[in-house]
């Protein structure tokens, strides 16, 4: 059976690591057969993907789906996971799929799917969504590449449409928590839902933020059903790096 690899950015945060587990491990138990699996990361904890593909050809495995918790086609998602894909491909002898991040990505090039995919994340981001909210906010890391940040601000649309509540985005690279406390002035009750897999230390600034305004948890498990659909549609699309 085919493996699964989640393939996290990386944090300093210490609990950051331990999260990404769990989140692979819940994954992995909503697949069928239960695949082998790895966590893996792009940097600052370990293994990264050629560590992990390496143990997993060592057990047997000839073939993985590699899944990028990443939520936008910004420059990671572009650029350095498809080269420690070829790299980890060549080191391990495994061959990797590259399946779609957790917004939509390259491995299902068709805007349907890619549609389908943020209508999917959007999902579960509105579900966070309570009785008495009046505004949400949609705090994403943000990139360099402005179609990164557009596609959360499209996501931010969708979460409204589904909940019927304004909500927007906001940047933690670019001024996000004082947009927060910004817009906090001209709301009763806002609730900030972190685009985040796991902690990190983006979110500090929201450690102190008005009493009108809730920060919820991590996104964490609540993503599994995503990378488990991702990668069955990476199998089934079969579209290696």
């Amino acid at each position: 059976m085919t493996a699964l690899i989640t393939l996290s950015h990386g944090s300093r945060h210490p609990g950051a690591a331990a999260g990404v587990e769990q989140l692979t491990q819940a994954a992995a138990a909503a697949i069928p057969d239960r695949p082998a699996y790895r966590a893996a990361h792009l940097e600052f904890n370990t293994p990264d993907l050629t560590a992990a593909a390496v143990d997993l050809a060592r057990c047997g495995e000839d073939t993985a789906v590699v899944i990028p918790l990443l939520f936008t086609q910004g420059y990671h998602q572009r650029v350095d996971v498809p080269r420690v894909i070829a790299a980890a491909e060549q080191a391990s002898g495994l061959r990797l799929v590259q399946g779609e991040c957790l917004g939509g990505g390259r491995a299902v090039p068709d805007v349907g799917r890619r549609e389908a995919a943020e209508a999917e994340l959007a999902a579960v981001l509105a579900a966070r969504a309570r009785s008495g909210d009046t505004h949400h906010v949609i705090y994403s890391v943000g990139s360099s590449a402005a179609a990164a940040n557009d596609s959360v601000r499209r996501l931010a649309a969708q979460v409204s449409r589904i909940t019927g509540v304004p909500a927007t985005a906001a940047f933690a690279t670019r001024g996000g928590s004082n947009d927060i406390h910004a817009l906090a002035r001209s709301t009763a009750r806002m609730r900030v839902i972190p685009l985040f897999v796991t902690a990190g230390l983006l979110l500090k600034p929201l450690s102190s933020t008005p009493s009108n305004v809730t920060v919820d948890p991590v996104l964490g498990t609540d993503l599994a059903g995503i990378v488990a659909a991702h990668y069955h549609i990476a199998q089934e699309v079969g579209v290696p790096c």
